[in-house]
């Protein structure tokens, strides 16, 4: 079964690098914080091109962190995407403000800027867009509209590690970037981590303060704060994967523009690319008629897809009580009932790339 992605590919090609990596952190005992987690603060801080970077314990941290940072709190709303993994709605929710959510549009799947001004309100802070399966967001767009309420910028990148609008990358284009590297992102460690970056010095200032129990000098507590550290060995084995990055994005997006010009089958429909965004493919999401169908021929011609994500924000139990309805954002509705991720992986084979692309075309499923 060739699996949806194959993580311990990855491990094998480098396993010499990440054992040696774990064993410099083990022999220093650097575990919580210290030199690793910050060295690997500053690479990535240079590759994203920001002048702060700030490691966490996971990606949902990062967004809560930045709700803090920018003064985000009770009382105030903040605009997210109905078509996105739930923790960009958990960001604001934690520090006692309330997610708006959005339609996506439909065809890039990405938040509708269409959409965003008649949700604003007077008590609206700040506007969470995705880079939603890798696929940068419509930042111009979104901008000219947070520039005209005087709201924030918060970009969600836990699936756009290296990704570029009007070629610059993402992370760096609003006034925070929030970055998972849970295992299977396009750059991730060996369990949870994540990051804040920003060109805002203050603001990484403000996170490293929460995120270390509010202390800027130990045992003199500022705020009440959070034990959302980085772990050494999580910043150790980031600085390795984070030379290979390159490499890998380059992967993905042979791998994934092949199989825009390949699959043909009017079944299946694919997300769009703007000319101005250079996507990295962490995700593969296509729709077809029936999702559930399409799964099981897939599997049963050994190969494993996914579903990313079955339920919108919008409609999930968890904010049952914020009142939203079925046919509120029809496109992110309609994108969980027909979504079905594909293969996606850079140690994927030529060989597996044309399986893939072949059942594709092969499935008649619906006609």
């Amino acid at each position: 079964m060739l699996k949806r992605i194959d993580l311990g590919r990855n491990y094998r090609n480098h396993r010499e690098e990440y054992l040696q990596a774990i064993e410099k952190v083990c022999e220093e005992t650097a575990f919580s914080g210290g030199k690793f987690a910050d060295q690997f603060d500053k690479e990535f801080a240079a590759y994203i091109g920001v002048k702060a970077a700030s490691g966490v314990d996971n990606g949902t941290s990062a967004l809560q962190l930045a709700m803090l940072a920018l003064g985000v709190g009770e009382g105030d709303e903040v605009i997210v995407p109905a078509n996105t993994y739930i923790a960009s709605a958990w960001g604001p929710t934690y520090t006692g403000a309330t997610p708006v959510f959005v339609d996506c549009t439909g065809d890039t799947w990405e938040i509708d800027p269409d959409r965003i001004e008649e949700r604003i309100t007077e008590r609206t802070k700040a506007i969470i867009g995705v880079h939603l399966y890798g696929q940068p967001f419509d930042f111009g767009r979104v901008k000219e509209i947070a520039d005209r309420h005087g709201l924030y910028i918060v970009e969600d990148c836990a699936q756009s590690h290296g990704a570029r609008y009007e070629g610059k990358m993402t992370g760096g284009l609003g006034d925070i970037g929030c970055f998972s590297f849970y295992p299977g992102k396009n750059l991730y460690a060996f369990g949870e981590a994540g990051s804040v970056v920003s060109n805002r010095e203050d603001y990484i200032d403000a996170v490293n303060t929460w995120k270390n129990q509010g202390c800027k000098i130990r045992y003199y507590h500022d705020v009440v704060g959070y034990n959302m550290r980085m772990e050494g060995i999580q910043g150790a084995v980031l600085s390795v994967s984070l030379k290979y990055l390159d490499d890998w994005t380059k992967r993905r997006q042979e791998i994934g523009w092949r199989y825009i010009r390949e699959i043909k089958n009017p079944l299946i429909t694919m997300q769009a690319h703007p000319e101005n965004t250079e996507p990295v493919f962490h995700l593969f999401v296509v729709t077809t008629p029936e999702a559930e169908k399409f799964l099981e021929y897939m599997a049963g011609k050994g190969i494993e897809c996914h579903r990313h994500y079955p339920v919108p924000c919008h409609l999930q139990k968890a904010y049952a009580y914020l009142g939203y309805r079925k046919g509120d954002c029809p496109n992110a509705e309609y994108l969980a009932e027909h979504c079905v991720t594909l293969p996606m992986f850079p140690e994927m084979t030529e060989e597996e790339v044309k399986m893939v692309i072949a059942a594709c075309n092969a499935y008649t499923f619906g006609k």
